[in-house]
């Protein structure tokens, strides 16, 4: 779920970023990072924290660090796929009412929350981000799902927006945001548009049409359980084999070497997406020793290659399931950071017999991007026609705008489309 805040002439994103004088430019969370993760953490003592500090120490407060409520908000407790995510999760979840809830314990008590109430934290804290940044408040936001959500998810997403303080003005899917990012929405001709969406833990595809300003979702489809994180936990279990064979030692039990060896693994994923080859450094790794070793670019592609693979199932399914040539796809978005990855970009081009992806917009801020033009156009700041026409089709999206104060009240006309019915077949 990605923020963002449209202030009078300025629109925020999560992440967080700023629209002004027709332009959507990303800024950094008070971390410094552009990006914000998912995550919220409970510490023995009671104290919460969220985004970047909530995830560097999940391997040592595992059971209380809580991250994918996305996968179970607007669900209920005997849904398959709940049941499916409950398993791998390594806090507790609870039954409440039919309802998925998270249990967290700290030295002062046992608390519950709701799928809705954590994702509201993460909305909140984005909401801070903002109100830092401008020096102002901020009251309503335009919020981007998966296109693959029902009604009850949206509901729920929305829910959260306003335990976060937040009006939530639109809903708008995904792949449509990432589509509009790249003014396909513009083109004016009838475009058949492939969204690949590979982030840290979910892997979505999603084969979309539009003609005169109106998406259509012709086919989704994907794995939510693939992802960066799965590359990554390929390089751990090869750094571990290896360290065990040539100091005779595992780690696998000291949290906070795993921890070191994944932060470090990370940066170099990423750091191969544009060197052939990066040395991995850690002090004072495990019982006082240090971790040197080089990670090339080639080992990487062979520990994954049948991940990187399997991603081009989903490719030929929906292209089955919407009955559509793979010659015919118009358009090809990449969304996501593991989009960055060479090999999986060479095997998409290969797979589309050489055509090259849509580039020029950062795969991590793609879907956040399209929402701001979007959020520009709900708060007027956008005047373009054609802008204004693609939005007056679009009826599905529920987005998040952010306004500052209460000089900056939404109008009527703004209210009236808060109410209105959503259809999920257009978007």
């Amino acid at each position: 779920m990605r923020l963002l805040c449209s202030i009078q002439s300025i629109i925020l994103v999560f992440g967080v970023g700023v629209f002004t004088d027709g332009h959507v430019q990303i800024i950094a969370n008070d971390q410094g990072n552009r990006i914000t993760p998912s995550y919220v953490a409970f510490t023995a003592g009671g104290e919460r924290l969220i985004g970047d500090a909530a995830k560097s120490q999940v391997t040592t407060n595992p059971k209380n660090t809580i991250f994918d409520a996305k996968r179970l908000i607007g669900r209920e407790w005997n849904d398959k796929s709940v049941q499916n995510d409950i398993k791998l999760f390594p806090f507790k979840v609870i039954n409440k009412n039919n309802k998925p809830y998270f249990k967290v314990t700290t030295s002062q008590a046992d608390k519950i929350f709701s799928p809705e109430e954590i994702s509201a934290m993460i909305l909140g804290k984005m909401k801070e981000v903002a109100e830092a940044y401008l020096g102002k408040n901020v009251t309503h936001a335009v919020v981007t799902v998966p296109a693959y959500f029902n009604d009850a998810q949206r509901q729920a997403t929305k829910d959260a927006g306003t335990i976060a303080g937040l009006t939530i003005m639109r809903i708008i899917n995904e792949p449509t945001a990432a589509a509009i990012a790249y003014g396909i929405d513009r083109k004016g001709e009838e475009n058949t548009i492939l969204v690949f969406d590979l982030g840290g833990g979910t892997f979505d595809v999603s084969l979309l049409s539009i003609d005169s300003g109106v998406f259509d979702v012709v086919a989704t489809n994907g794995d939510t359980h693939l992802g960066g994180e799965d590359f990554d936990q390929r390089v751990m279990e090869y750094f571990i084999n290896l360290y065990k064979k040539k100091k005779g030692k595992d780690i696998t039990n000291d949290s906070t070497a795993v921890q070191k060896l994944r932060r470090e693994v990370e940066k170099a994923k990423r750091s191969l997406s544009a060197s052939h080859q990066v040395r991995i450094e850690i002090d004072s790794f495990y019982a006082g020793e240090d971790f040197s070793e080089t990670l090339t670019r080639a080992k990487f592609e062979e520990l994954n290659m049948d991940l990187f693979k399997s991603t081009l199932k989903p490719v030929e399914k929906v292209l089955e399931d919407g009955e559509i040539e793979k010659k015919h796809v118009t358009d090809i978005v990449l969304v996501g950071g593991s989009t960055r990855i060479p090999k999986i970009q060479q095997l998409i081009k290969e797979f589309f017999n050489g055509k090259d992806p849509n580039r020029g917009i950062n795969p991590d801020e793609a879907v956040a991007y399209g929402a701001a033009v979007q959020a520009g156009v709900l708060s007027g700041v956008d005047q373009t026609n054609d802008i204004k026409k693609e939005l007056e089709a679009t009826v599905t999206p529920i987005i998040t705008k952010l306004y500052q104060g209460a000089d900056a009240t939404p109008n009527d006309d703004d209210d009236d489309e808060e109410e209105e019915e959503e259809d999920d077949d257009e978007l």
